[in-house]
């Protein structure tokens, strides 16, 4: 259990610290602020669900969290998750930004090389398996369920309003492109 918590806490850090630090990176003192960080009061409801699941059933029933291949697979998913985000966002660079643009600016360019040829979302698509990942790792089954219907609704909805704009912005470009790559995120087209 101990075993279990600690790996969260490095997952936590880690993802945090880095998004942090990586907007500081490509974008510069003044256009960040706490937010980079990316805490949310939902974010931070979430992770507490985690947490009080893996104690509640921790001593209700102690057995259930004593699957070290299945809380290293989850671990691997963490670690892949953050992989892909990152790759995503050292690939598109100054063109990442953890908020949906609405307006094209004259250095907005379309990205469609590196982790971007693979799916047209890396930085959804890890974030997605970071977070499903961080409560397969915990051995919660309930919000492993919860996370993975909750971050994809969410996915699901960003998605197409990303997408809107990115259409608007680059027009058949980006229709070509959408055919070829996949969003990265199950059954969102």
């Amino acid at each position: 259990m101990i075993h279990q918590l600690a790996l969260l806490v490095g997952a936590l850090s880690f993802f945090h610290s880095s998004e942090f630090a990586l907007a500081l990176l490509i974008h510069g003192r003044h256009h960040v602020s706490w937010k980079s960080f990316l805490f949310s009061r939902d974010y931070l409801v979430a992770m507490a669900a985690g947490v009080l699941e893996h104690l509640a059933e921790s001593l209700v029933v102690p057995g259930i969290k004593e699957h070290p291949w299945i809380s290293n697979a989850g671990l691997a998913l963490v670690v892949a998750g953050e992989m892909i985000r990152k790759a995503g966002i050292l690939t598109a660079w100054n063109g990442f930004t953890h908020d949906i643009k609405t307006h094209r600016h004259d250095n907005h360019i379309l990205v469609t090389h590196g982790m971007y040829s693979f799916l047209r979302h890396p930085g959804y698509a890890g974030f997605f398996l970071w977070s499903v990942g961080t409560q397969v790792m915990m051995l919660n089954p309930l919000c492993t369920i919860a996370y993975a219907i909750v971050t994809w609704r969410f996915f699901h909805s960003r998605i197409a309003c990303e997408e809107y704009f990115l259409r608007r912005f680059f027009g058949s470009q980006y229709e070509d492109y959408a055919r070829r790559v996949p969003s990265g995120i199950p059954f969102i087209k």
